[in-house]
């Protein structure tokens, strides 16, 4: 339930350090893609996986026992969302945390559910 205010009173200072935080329309839309692709179970057993290092569509199939189409499938999502990255090595891709800043997400995200 929200609390109302009983007495109405507004403390300029606190609201503008309050806006100042608040991202544009057009980072907010993209905070929200962010968060509906780290949404779903699938795509987030795929990089808590990734966090063990570089791992080819094969690997990650037996890892989280799936088949190779539908990691391949979720890989295109991650890769869209510049959350994973690849490199090829003769026919086969392999996969990685696109930069440290997706680990340090994962990982805050587990220690504060873990508190």
């Amino acid at each position: 339930m929200v609390s109302e205010c009983t007495t109405r009173v507004i403390h300029p200072a606190a609201v503008k350090r309050a806006k100042a935080l608040i991202p544009a329309e057009f980072e907010t839309g993209e905070l929200e893609q962010f968060f509906k692709v780290l949404g779903d179970g699938t795509r987030l057993r795929i990089l808590h996986a990734l966090l063990a290092g570089e791992l080819c569509v094969c690997d990650l199939g037996e890892t989280l026992d799936m088949s190779v189409s539908a990691v391949s499938h979720q890989l295109s999502v991650l890769r869209a969302a510049r959350l994973v990255s690849h490199r090829r090595d003769g026919k086969v891709m392999y996969y990685s945390l696109s930069d440290s800043h997706v680990s340090t997400v994962l990982e805050s995200v587990r220690t504060h559910l873990g508190e």
